[in-house]
């Protein structure tokens, strides 16, 4: 028996769920964010920790994609009120729901990277 679904298969409901699918990989799928999110999810939290676990990233494009982030509720910015003010990132319960879900695409990558 095959996994695939014919395309007679494919109703209304599953068309709106793909186009919802679209525009959570089009944030994913930004340059760095994967990095980001994954550099998130092994307990990095200052900037600069972030930015020395996605090799290559400069400062302005960091800032760039963890308002993004932020901005699709996959992170969440802490100002810890000491001298001088510490800011922490760290995954909402969704960002962590989401990289959990890239673990199957990086998969996918791996099998087909060399077809």
């Amino acid at each position: 028996m095959t996994t695939q679904r014919s395309r007679s298969q494919w109703n209304h409901s599953d068309e709106a769920e793909c186009k919802r699918a679209g525009a959570a990989l089009e944030i994913v799928g930004q340059r760095w964010s994967p990095s980001i999110l994954i550099a998130l999810a092994r307990g990095t939290e200052r900037f600069t920790e972030i930015a020395a676990a996605a090799t290559g990233i400069s400062a302005r494009m960091l800032t760039v994609r963890l308002k993004q982030l932020q901005a699709a509720r996959l992170v969440e910015r802490i100002v810890v009120p000491t001298t001088p003010v510490s800011v922490r990132y760290r995954l909402t319960p969704r960002g962590v729901d989401l990289v959990a879900s890239l673990q199957p695409i990086a998969g996918f990558v791996r099998r087909w990277d060399d077809a």
